[in-house]
């Protein structure tokens, strides 16, 4: 029988075997994460769900560090939920998707209010809660209260994924690929199951070379008997990113403030504070036209070149205005006087600017400070 033959023949279903041999491997090569409760330990519900919200659609490597500062905080559940929201905002900014962080501390608020300051145990009960969705839901449920659950992540799909050679595209696939995770769960240990299947796909089973030879699973993996693991699992085609234009206005005040105007709590950005700027539209602005949007008559320079940032759903490319204000300077009206404030430079570190507007902001002092 040729190779490629004998490479076709049915493997062995996936089952007990198959999770015994990887929560073995898990307890001998487990990463260190500070959010990880230690052997013979009670899990804390709040760090697992602090670090499941700063986790999603970001790096553990990013994360880190603001787990670490948001703990020193807010150490508890009941602490963050008397925090000020513009403090929480502040410790977020540079993590993105800052919705994550306006449901944080809205969450822990009910918590505390209407929890008596503790989680809710089933995964029923945490989808009730603001900013938990399904797979946060079950990752909480399984790793603080040992629920027979199935939390599907990034690296989870992708390690059942090719357990099981399933071919049906992503997003389409995940109803199925979460089916599937579910049959492999076991009534003992599921949250050390969930955390396992993560760390199999961030270290071992990789999105572009996966290192099956060294692969717990690989005796039973479908898509490695087919030499197609790396080929799994099979994404849509994403639509090209659509680009946006606006134009920002960096007001710097001789005293060496800088305007920054609150952005409206619903939408992109939400509550966080921007840089005055026009509408990002599909096509730039004539230059007359954006300099009217300016938030104070002053004599505005434009900086040389753009602030390029791409965002989840398109690709914004900011071109700035920079202006030396006096102290006493009025603002326009459709600069929203009421949503402005003015800002020390040496506080801007702290305050809550998403990561794009610290790019304009550099973008203008840099030149400015030549």
């Amino acid at each position: 029988m040729s190779t490629v033959a004998q490479k076709q023949l049915p493997l062995r279903p996936a089952g007990p075997a198959t999770v015994d041999r990887l929560l073995e491997w898990y307890d001998a090569e487990r990463r260190n994460l500070p959010w990880r409760t230690a052997e013979g330990a009670r899990p804390d519900a709040y760090r697992i769900w602090l670090s499941e919200i700063m986790l999603q659609q970001t790096t553990v490597k990013a994360v880190m560090p603001y787990y670490g500062e948001f703990l020193r905080r807010w150490p508890t559940v009941k602490k963050l939920s008397t925090a000020d929201l513009d403090d929480v905002l502040s410790a977020w900014a540079g993590l993105g998707y800052y919705a994550r962080a306006r449901n944080l501390h809205k969450c822990a608020v009910t918590i505390a209010t209407e929890h008596k300051g503790r989680f809710p145990r089933s995964e029923k009960a945490l989808l009730k809660l603001p900013g938990i969705g399904p797979y946060t839901a079950a990752a909480i449920a399984a790793i603080a209260f040992g629920e027979k659950t199935a939390p599907v992540d990034g690296n989870i799909e992708r390690v059942v994924a090719r357990l099981f050679a399933l071919q049906l595209p992503l997003p389409a696939a995940k109803p199925e690929i979460k089916r599937f995770a579910e049959t492999l769960v076991p009534e003992d240990r599921p949250g050390d199951f969930a955390q396992a299947l993560m760390d199999l796909g961030a270290t071992v089973c990789t999105p572009k070379r996966p290192s099956c030879l060294t692969c717990p699973l690989q005796p039973d993996c479908h898509a490695s008997a087919r030499g197609i693991a790396a080929e799994l699992p099979r994404k849509t085609k994403k639509p090209q990113r659509p680009n946006r234009f606006g134009h920002a206005f960096v007001a710097l005040r001789e005293d060496g403030e800088v305007l920054l105007r609150r952005r409206p709590d619903a939408g992109l950005l939400g509550g966080m504070l921007e840089v005055p700027s026009t509408e990002w539209l599909a096509a730039k602005l004539p230059t007359v036209k954006a300099q009217r949007k300016a938030p104070i008559e002053a004599e505005w320079w434009p900086v040389p070149g753009a602030v390029v940032h791409t965002f989840t759903h398109f690709r914004l490319e900011l071109y700035v205005y920079l202006a030396v204000v006096p102290v006493e300077t009025s603002l326009n009206l459709w600069a929203e006087p009421e949503r402005c404030r003015w800002t020390p430079r040496r506080k801007l570190d702290t305050a809550a600017v998403p990561s794009v507007m610290r790019k304009v902001i550099a973008h203008a002092l840099k030149w400015q400070d030549k």
